[in-house]
């Protein structure tokens, strides 16, 4: 949501020389574009002039979606920030759909208006196009009261302002564009996982980790076996970014694969381990595997380097599931041992990636403690069990990624397989 800023002028209200413009210019480099936020760096670029140059000054952005040779007249500019007297601003910027030629739109030159000039308080408005690469990316209105016109060397530094602002204009946007492509690649990749059979209810949630990339290689996944079985799995590519997404689409796909034999969670895991080593191409992941069988009540789980599921009770109350671990798959050890409990229906199980628990400089077993003793509202939804786990962990704050599923029996007759 774009935010509308109001600046101050500078505490000194000092100004470089009317003759020095290369001073200005080292100033705006400093001032403008702190950030990959284009509402940051109006604001920064609004701020900057009106503590050097002229005391007020707007920024009037175009759609994002405008093609770059559009005819301003024929838009509507949002107004992103303003700094100084707000007396001195139109709602809009007045210059910047109504007196911008094409010519100065290609040429970047500004379009000086003076205004009010009989009464005791002439002003002088500049408008310059923001343009950078051969897109126009909206307008600046600068205005100066009281005082003479803008001097050369004022104009030239309200340019070079306005360029630089309109470059990293540019480079936000790009940045905005690759991380939209990159969330959508992640939604197509981890998409929801398989239908698990009607006698268990599911919840999945996926948290990008703030900051980095949106794309990693955690996921999730059902698999309806037969006899109103589901095998549950729970996976973590080791690494970020495309190349881990990638990976993770892969086991993702072999999984399904292999579970489809209906082998022991243990035998799965093998067969993955033993096919992705012998590939050589592809990242290690670990990996939780359990078989939920309703009609048993018991589940059946096996890890490959993952950390273990915790089961809450109907009263709110946590146990971790202690199992042995396993090598992680693409090593070509193998070695997993299964371990089987019974469960209920009252009983929830959540299976998580690291992202979810671990804490820098926090030893592992004391974050997965922190997990186990939660305290959730008793008989609870599914769903509404797997967000309070996510809230009480303050899971989109976390350094990773955070991928979690959690499952609960939902008792059916026997012949819903």
């Amino acid at each position: 949501m774009r935010r509308h800023g109001v600046g101050r002028h500078g505490d000194d209200g000092g100004r470089p020389a009317p003759g020095d413009p290369f001073g200005l210019a080292e100033e705006a480099v400093e001032a403008i574009g702190s950030t990959l936020d284009e509402e940051t760096t109006c604001a920064e670029l609004t701020g900057f002039l009106c503590r050097r140059v002229c005391d007020a000054a707007a920024v009037d952005l175009l759609p994002e979606d405008v093609p770059a040779r559009h005819h301003p007249q024929e838009m509507t500019l949002d107004r992103i920030a303003a700094a100084g007297r707000p007396d001195l601003l139109a709602p809009r910027t007045p210059l910047s759909v109504q007196a911008l030629s094409v010519q100065a739109l290609d040429e970047g030159h500004p379009i000086t208006a003076r205004t009010d000039t009989a009464g005791a308080d002439p002003r002088t408005a500049m408008s310059m196009p923001l343009l950078a690469h051969g897109r126009l990316y909206g307008a600046l209105l600068a205005v100066r009261s009281g005082r003479p016109g803008f001097s050369a060397a004022e104009t030239a530094a309200v340019h070079y302002a306005a360029r630089l602002a309109a470059v990293h204009l540019s480079h936000a946007r790009q940045h905005t564009a690759a991380h939209s492509t990159a969330l959508n690649l992640q939604r197509a990749l981890l998409a929801e996982p398989s239908r698990p059979h009607p006698n268990l209810d599911i919840a999945t949630r996926y948290l990008p980790a703030g900051g980095g990339s949106l794309v990693g290689g955690d996921w999730f996944e059902t698999v309806r076996l037969s006899y109103g079985r589901t095998l549950l799995v729970i996976g973590d590519v080791m690494g970020h970014g495309l190349d881990a997404a990638v990976d993770m689409n892969a086991y993702r796909s072999m999984l399904r694969y292999v579970a489809s034999a209906d082998l022991p969670p243990h035998r799965v895991l093998r067969r993955l381990d033993a096919a992705v080593s012998e590939d050589g191409t592809r990242r290690p992941a670990t990996c939780l595997l359990v078989r939920v069988d309703p009609a048993r009540g018991s589940v059946a789980m096996v890890s490959a380097g993952h950390l273990p599921p915790v089961l809450f009770s109907a009263d709110g109350s946590g146990e971790l599931l202690r199992l042995p671990v396993g090598p992680p798959l693409g090593t070509g050890v193998g070695g997993y041992e299964l371990t089987t409990r019974t469960i209920t229906a009252d009983q929830t199980l959540v299976m998580f990636t690291d992202g979810l628990v671990e804490r820098r400089e926090e030893d592992i077993d004391v974050s997965l403690a922190r997990l186990a003793g939660l305290r959730l509202p008793p008989a609870a939804a599914v769903q509404h069990v797997l967000d309070e786990v996510l809230t009480r962990l303050d899971a989109t704050r976390a350094e990773d990624d955070v991928a979690a599923l959690a499952a609960r029996l939902h008792p059916r007759p026997r012949q819903d397989r």
